[in-house]
């Protein structure tokens, strides 16, 4: 039987998770109520399942569910979690934890400690793209180095001028928490744990978000090159994960091309590679299908909180928090 989904937060994420969620070829979850303050978001949900209700608060929501998805602002989000807590129901968070990283410490440990049911929505948790990379590894041999880099032309990215009144901002937006965030956590689940060895980080004036990073990491001993930066490309983002193996290197690309380097230099798509338009609703589907088995107390793979909070950390860390 299909998990009862409830969403709170009916933004960019909050409709792509429902969108992937009403999808004919998705039979694991079911949704069957939403919130949002926002009169717009209504409009948009009475155009996309007009037989889905936005109830008037969170907690009706939560009453709805047995899974509630939280896609709010990230200053909203353990207050959320913690009302599904309270009520039995397991919880999918968007990222990064929490806006305070000491709540965010002292919400993981309870929550631990509590056994809840809960995760985060990292996709490169089923990603086709990260299990051929994974599938490539043995090839390589030993990993020697990798490099993670990320290019915007103008920060939020052009699809996200909605929510540009938190994602501009240095409290709770930026790229770093919203996208090298990603590429931490495949870091640590391809190399082991993240330690933080140098860092730097640019603010424009006023309280706006970064403009650009650099940091030097180990991953499970791995060095680690981090970089990412405000106008380095004239396309919305770019971004590239490598790994140096000692007889090999593989990459990440935009997202969703996991690339060999072959005898002549030149890196080549897997046969199957997708552009992220079209890789996102599978990988969304197997999202929801582990989120599922989570609600159901079943073995799945989707992101911890302890990992979520060990990328925040570093996060944090590298924009000198």
């Amino acid at each position: 039987m299909a998990i009862r989904l409830g969403v709170v937060g009916f933004g960019i994420m909050g409709e792509r998770l429902l969108r992937a969620a009403l999808a004919p070829d998705q039979t694991a979850v079911r949704p069957v109520a939403v919130w949002d303050p926002s009169p717009s978001a209504a409009a948009r949900l009475a155009e996309i399942a007009p037989e889905l209700p936005m109830l008037d608060s969170p907690r009706a929501v939560i009453a709805a569910c047995e899974v509630l998805y939280i896609a709010s602002p990230p200053s909203s989000h353990l207050e959320h979690a913690g009302a599904a807590f309270a009520a039995g129901r397991a919880a999918f968070l968007e990222k990064p934890l929490a806006a305070n990283l000491a709540a965010a410490r002292d919400f993981v440990a309870a929550a631990e400690a509590g056994e809840a049911r809960a995760a985060v929505n990292f996709p490169m948790a089923s990603s086709p793209a990260v299990a051929q990379l994974s599938a490539w590894r043995a090839g390589i041999g030993a990993p020697r180095a990798l490099t993670l880099r990320a290019d915007f032309a103008k920060w939020p990215r052009g699809w996200q001028q909605d929510a540009a009144s938190w994602l501009a901002k240095r409290a709770e937006g930026g790229f770093t928490r919203e996208v090298l965030s990603h590429f931490l956590f495949l870091t640590r689940r391809q190399l082991g744990p993240l330690v933080l060895l140098e860092r730097d980080a640019t603010f424009p004036a006023g309280d706006g978000s970064e403009i650009a990073v650099q940091a030097r990491l180990t991953a499970g001993g791995v060095p680690v090159d981090l970089a990412g930066q405000v106008g380095g490309t004239d396309r919305d983002e770019s971004n590239e994960w490598r790994l140096e193996g000692e007889t090999g290197s593989i990459r990440l690309r935009d997202w969703s091309f996991a690339e060999k380097r072959d005898a002549d230099g030149i890196y080549r798509p897997a046969p199957d590679a997708l552009p992220n338009e079209r890789m996102r609703p599978m990988v969304l589907r197997d999202q929801l299908s582990k989120l599922a088995a989570l609600t159901r107390g079943e073995p799945q793979n989707l992101a911890t909180l302890r990992e979520a909070l060990e990328v925040q950390e570093v996060v944090e860390a590298i924009l000198g928090g």
